[in-house]
């Protein structure tokens, strides 16, 4: 499918929903080969060689809750805010500029502007995000964005979309989450929203 067949499917799909709640990194943002040179990075520091496959497998999660899983994973005792700090500083200062958008969702989510209300959920910390959206051009677009340290629980828990539910004043089944990872569709289905995988069109 082009970018612009993609961007109609979507706006099909979105199209009987209130409130379209969007991930950022790998949704809206073409940024996860870079997220895992940053994590690699951030984990050869503390002598891990990191395979990266487990950015897939924890992707939408929190940064400090994906370094504890390596800390368990490779049985290395560290300070898990503390890698986070580490990651973040990393992907800021050597890729973050170097950021594209996914062109067929930006499309779609400018296309639903003034229509619908529009929300971001990401693990991602907000220092990150806010530079990462002023980059791909969805700044001032959205209404809520809801991040890392915003709910108790990040995805595949449900709270953090619950958050944005009600942070735009809309119910939870009245919403569309777009994502391109397992634990944010999880999360989405907890919800009681609806939801596509952006990366399965």
């Amino acid at each position: 499918m082009t970018i612009a067949d993609k961007t109609q499917k979507l706006l099909q799909l979105s199209e009987s929903y209130d409130a379209l709640l969007y991930d950022v990194d790998g949704t809206l943002a073409d940024n996860m080969s870079a997220h895992k040179a940053a994590y690699a990075a951030a984990a050869l520091e503390y002598g891990i060689h990191l395979d990266t496959d487990i950015i897939d497998e924890t992707a939408g999660w929190p940064t400090v809750a994906v370094a504890k899983l390596i800390s368990e994973r490779y049985g290395k005792d560290f300070d898990f805010d503390e890698f986070a700090l580490r990651k973040s500083t990393i992907f800021r200062t050597e890729y973050i500029r170097q950021t594209k958008p996914v062109e067929h969702v930006l499309q779609h989510l400018r296309q639903e502007v003034g229509k619908k209300k529009i929300g971001l959920v990401s693990g991602g910390t907000r220092k990150t995000l806010e530079i990462t959206l002023e980059v791909i051009g969805v700044t001032g677009l959205y209404e809520v964005l809801v991040c890392a340290g915003d709910t108790a629980n990040g995805k595949p828990s449900p709270e953090p979309f619950l958050l944005a539910a009600e942070q735009l004043n809309i119910a939870p089944e009245r919403c569309m989450v777009f994502e391109d990872g397992d634990p944010g569709v999880q999360g989405a289905i907890a919800a009681g929203m609806g939801w596509v995988r952006i990366d399965q069109l």
